[in-house]
């Protein structure tokens, strides 16, 4: 999971990091939006783990910021159901919800872009006992083969950071076996028009929800170093149709009573007005 910083006056992702000279607004290509995404969250890995690690768990499906856990909503279904089935993860990042799903029965494996996330995943593998296979591999060329899992899910992972999201729609489609499922979770559209803060004093409308240009921080060499896209609610159904899949279902979570975590721009007082998470359900046709 992450946040998504908007404006220069805001917090940048690399601020902390020293990595950020400027922010831009524009359209990127795959192959850029793939350099800067690794090149991110291998280098943040250690700060990302340190900062979110006692939330996300080491064994663990958390949705969203908002607190929703497969232990207690069941997207995929009934827990004992998931005994035996193949899911794959995309942007499993240190994989707890690999591990998780690993634990209830099912035959799980995670992938993702970072070689420094993956150490983590390596790392909480060894310490939990709970070996996932971990894959390094691109979110928009899995490298499976078709009709081979049950299950495609993904909890904040790659989806927010592709420059082509229709193309992890297309693999997600494509390993799936007829009948199975993908669920993923990622922001909701509506935070792109506000800054990132998670006061709702800041609920100040400031870029346009139709804007389609990417969030780019760049170094002084003008290299992007974080990027992020954005796709409203209407384009990521018609990412989702045009795979071959059909919707089953959009969830925008509220916060889970009692919950005391502030993440980035989601926070208990922000949720009071507005979403900060879709997450969107679909499956492939029976043949």
């Amino acid at each position: 999971m992450t946040e998504r910083p908007r404006e220069q006056h805001t917090p940048t992702a690399g601020g902390e990091l020293g990595t950020t000279a400027a922010v831009q607004h524009r359209r990127v290509e795959p192959d850029e939006s793939r350099r800067a995404s690794r090149h991110w969250w291998d280098l943040d890995a250690d700060n990302y783990v340190a900062e979110h690690a006692a939330d996300l768990g080491d064994v663990d499906l958390l949705w969203c910021p908002e607190g929703l856990r497969e232990s207690d909503v069941q997207l995929l279904g009934p827990t004992p159901d998931l005994v035996g089935t193949t899911i794959l993860e995309v942007g499993c990042g240190t994989a707890p919800v690999s591990r998780w799903l690993q634990s209830v029965g099912a035959n799980a494996v995670g992938f993702d872009l970072s070689g420094g996330m993956l150490r983590h995943a390596l790392r909480l593998n060894a310490g939990t006992g709970i070996d996932v296979p971990l894959v390094q591999a691109d979110a928009c060329r899995f490298p499976f083969a078709d009709a081979s899992f049950d299950f495609v899910v993904s909890a904040f992972g790659a989806i927010a950071f592709v420059a082509r999201p229709e193309e992890v729609m297309a693999e997600a489609a494509r390993v799936l076996r007829p009948g199975g499922r993908f669920v993923f979770s990622t922001n909701h559209p509506i935070r792109w028009i506000f800054p990132d803060s998670p006061s709702a004093r800041d609920l100040q409308v400031h870029t346009s929800y139709f804007d389609p240009r990417a969030y780019l921080e760049v170094d002084d060499n003008d290299r992007p170093t974080y990027i992020e896209t954005h796709r409203t609610i209407g384009q990521r159904v018609r990412d989702i149709v045009a795979a071959g899949l059909v919707l089953d279902d959009i969830i925008e979570p509220e916060w889970v009573p009692g919950r005391q975590v502030v993440w980035g721009q989601w926070s208990s007082d922000r949720a009071k007005w507005i979403p900060g998470t879709a997450i969107y359900a679909a499956h492939k046709p029976a043949r």
